[in-house]
């Protein structure tokens, strides 16, 4: 169903988080004025109930409030599976706008309406998300695929991220300090995803620095036809992740699009210390013939080389050996503090180090079966075991330096994804990480 307008001003917005924080209020009542009648009811309806709701309202005002919903449904370690299989939808298939409101974009950034520029224009959209919705065009013989960006997206940020805080503080159940570092970071990030010729400049340099990757696929981006506001480039054929399973790929072509997709990420980590950092099924298309096509680079993380330094030691096998070296690495990312007890700090670094070494697994191997769904159980219940430490909430400042959030929404969302695919990766550590580990064994040493 088409949406004709989007609520811009901050009072409309306003009110339509005051509406649903009235839905969540009473969705309660209801359930627990049927708790009093049968004691063993569940909470699964109460939380499909909420997260119809919250995604409704989210879906409604699009931008940063469904970018929010976007991201939450990739924390699943933290959140009910009602609200992240229902926040999934954010990622390609959100309510698209109407085509008067298309005609309208257009002529604002151009002075031209879209039939105008282009010899066709499909006034609907093939998919609609967070920031902005998709439409298929045509110029001289070639099929172009034209992102456009909803109204008032950018101007409502702000806002938008201090009227979703409560909702997020209760979904995520973080303390204040550390939800202002969460929503502070996301805040810079979708500020910079609103820019398109912002992501025109990424698209370009990362593609061609990824260019010589096997069986990875670009697009080719048009300058003319881009500005804040539109997109233009090539269109790219491809299945998204669930239309692809659908077509019985073979374990050899699971395996081929699974490896190029470890790769990209791999080498701009340790080669470009930026990275794609919105990794769900919308931004990638994938081929019978095994080749991967990778889309939307409006949400790239640029990695501080301190960080970077920090964060990767941990792959190097003789630093996880010594507890002195994790110690100092989880001071400077902020993990523990010389404000915590010696008990905090122990009960934090135990959890830490069985966390950092489940993630690390993959790296061991010089091939890693992610199709293996009892380790990515593993992390979901630890993660869901840590999350509840009553040690993690204890702090000041909020744990955890906010570079992290996007490193590490980026790997779940990498061995997420693989797992569903099925498939089994090279993931040894490569020549261009070597710089890394030599780095770390010197300073070891």
């Amino acid at each position: 169903m088409e949406q004709n307008s989007i609520p811009s001003s901050k009072v409309e917005r306003a009110m339509r988080f005051v509406k649903t924080g009235a839905q969540i209020g009473g969705n309660y009542i209801k359930h627990y004025s049927k708790k009093m009648v049968d004691p063993s009811l569940s909470k699964d309806q109460l939380h499909e109930d909420n997260a119809t709701d919250v995604y409704n309202a989210l879906s409604e005002l699009k931008g940063s409030a469904l970018k929010v919903a976007q991201m939450l449904s990739m924390e699943k370690n933290v959140l009910p599976r009602q609200y992240t299989n229902k926040f999934q939808m954010a990622q390609y298939s959100a309510p698209p706008l109407s085509g008067p409101l298309i005609v309208q974009t257009f002529v604002k950034a151009f002075g031209k309406t879209p039939h105008d520029l282009f010899d066709t224009f499909n006034l609907k959209a093939s998919n609609a998300a967070s920031i902005g919705q998709v439409h298929e065009a045509t110029l001289n013989g070639k099929k172009l695929a034209i992102k456009i960006q909803y109204p008032g997206v950018a101007e409502s940020i702000k806002s938008d991220l201090k009227m979703v805080k409560p909702i997020a503080f209760r979904l995520l159940d973080m303390n204040e300090k550390e939800l202002d570092k969460y929503i502070k970071e996301v805040e810079g990030k979708l500020l910079e995803e609103t820019d398109y010729e912002l992501e025109y400049k990424r698209s370009v340099e990362i593609s061609t620095l990824c260019a010589t990757i096997p069986n990875l696929v670009f697009t080719k981006y048009y300058q003319e036809f881009t500005t804040k506001r539109v997109l233009a480039m090539d269109w790219l054929e491809g299945f998204h992740l669930d239309e692809f399973l659908k077509t019985n790929p073979s374990q050899e072509i699971r395996d081929r699009v699974g490896q190029a997709m470890w790769d990209f990420y791999d080498y701009q980590v340790h080669v470009h210390k930026a990275v794609h950092a919105d990794p769900h099924p919308g931004n990638f298309l994938m081929r019978e013939d095994g080749t991967l096509g990778v889309i939307d680079f409006g949400c790239v993380k640029e990695i501080p080389e301190d960080f970077y330094y920090n964060y990767f030691a941990l792959l190097v096998p003789e630093i996880m050996k010594d507890i002195s070296v994790i110690k100092r690495i989880m001071l400077q990312q902020q993990i523990i503090s010389k404000d915590d007890s010696e008990q905090t700090q122990q009960i934090i670094t135990d959890a830490f180090v069985r966390m950092t070494n489940l993630l690390r697994t993959p790296f061991d191997y010089e091939v890693f079966d992610f199709g293996d769904n009892t380790y990515i159980d593993k992390i979901y219940a630890l993660g869901e075991e840590v999350s509840k430490m009553d040690e993690l909430k204890k702090s000041k400042e909020g744990r955890g330096s906010q570079h992290a959030l996007y490193i590490n929404r980026t790997y779940f969302g990498l061995y997420s994804m693989l797992n569903v695919l099925q498939a089994r990766v090279n993931t040894g550590l490569r020549d261009w990480a070597k710089p890394l580990v030599q780095y770390h064994l010197a300073a070891y040493n």
